[in-house]
């Protein structure tokens, strides 16, 4: 069994929280997942207590779980996880600041990201949180960091999507392609969006202009060319994605999985990225920054009724197994949001 360790001092007051608990690495959530107590985190200097209300999980949340592929883990934890449980967002209310932290004081409500978030308090960075957006729930806000800043990153600055332009997303029915179905159709651009056969008219409903059943059809068959291709859930080959493209058209690879255990899916993006400099074509990938410049600008589209979560629905933070079972098993539209007392 690996040996626990935490990047951050715990309570000095001896006060604990519920919290779930993973002590070893494994792919079944089921069987590494539990509730347990810990100790309620202390803040350092540049720090802010969150009392967390809502969680959600993602598809990192599993490779962060299970340390996979390997390549996760200088981040994850070499021989074991380096922290009490995989949960990165966050929504609740601040507890208390440290020293040095301005902008946030105890009773605002926030969202963002901070580690191991599956737990009742959480210690975060003043700058990988913000104000929650005003007409969101806690539940509904902590289904928005991470996915919704991957989406933006992908189609407002790596894309670079414009007007008129012809946009293709792949799993657009996931997480982040929720988010992303609705940031292009904001940016004017037409939208074809790609998902399983009961998930079409969730997609059509956020704005997607064309839809294609991956179980029905494949997306290279009718020719068409794309300005834009924003590749989320899928493992086409390069070669396949740069058919799709214009000659000058542009492949942002924001996931993908494989079974393979060193890269699991990250070489595709690899090579994307070293063929880029020798094509018309733009191709490339990117690790999404948390960062809360970024939650402000999607907490203006949110309190602007642009964008809005798609919660397919809440777990108590006891059923986070199973959350993230429902994830896996492809059983979800949009975000699983996690649920937690309010005292």
């Amino acid at each position: 069994m690996a040996t626990w360790k935490t990047s951050r001092p715990t309570a000095t007051d001896g006060a604990t929280m519920a919290a779930v608990v993973q002590e070893r690495y494994g792919t079944r959530p089921e069987a590494v997942l539990r509730m347990g107590r810990r100790a309620r985190p202390d803040i350092g200097p540049g720090e802010v207590l969150v009392r967390v209300r809502a969680s959600s999980v993602d598809r990192g949340t599993w490779h962060m779980m299970a340390g996979l592929p390997y390549a996760v883990r200088p981040v994850s934890g070499l021989r074991g996880p380096r922290l009490f449980n995989p949960g990165r967002n966050i929504a609740g209310v601040v507890e208390a600041v440290g020293p040095a932290v301005t902008g946030f004081a105890p009773g605002d409500e926030v969202y963002g990201t901070a580690p191991a978030a599956f737990a009742e308090y959480a210690a975060a960075r003043p700058d990988r949180i913000a104000p929650k957006p005003t007409g969101l729930t806690f539940e509904e806000a902590a289904t928005v960091p991470v996915s919704g800043l991957t989406a933006l990153q992908a189609v407002r600055d790596k894309g670079s999507v414009q007007r008129g332009q012809q946009v293709l997303i792949t799993g657009a029915a996931g997480g982040v392609g929720t988010f992303a179905v609705q940031l292009v159709h904001h940016l004017g651009a037409r939208v074809t969006a790609v998902a399983s056969t009961p998930k079409l008219d969730a997609v059509r409903s956020l704005g997607a202009d064309h839809v294609i059943d991956y179980t029905r059809a494949d997306f290279l068959a009718d020719g068409r060319r794309y300005d834009v291709i924003i590749d989320i859930a899928g493992n086409r080959r390069l070669a396949d994605l740069r058919r799709a493209l214009t000659p000058r058209g542009r492949l942002v690879i924001t996931g993908g999985e494989t079974s393979g255990p060193w890269l699991g899916g990250t070489d595709r993006q690899l090579r994307a990225q070293m063929l880029s400099p020798f094509t018309r074509q733009q191709l490339g990938t990117f690790i999404a920054s948390e960062h809360a410049d970024g939650l402000r600008d999607l907490t203006a589209l949110i309190d602007g009724g642009t964008l809005s979560p798609v919660v397919d629905r809440v777990h108590p933070l006891s059923d986070t197994a199973a959350a993230l079972r429902q994830l896996l098993d492809g059983r979800a539209t949009g975000k699983l949001a996690l649920a937690l007392p309010s005292a």
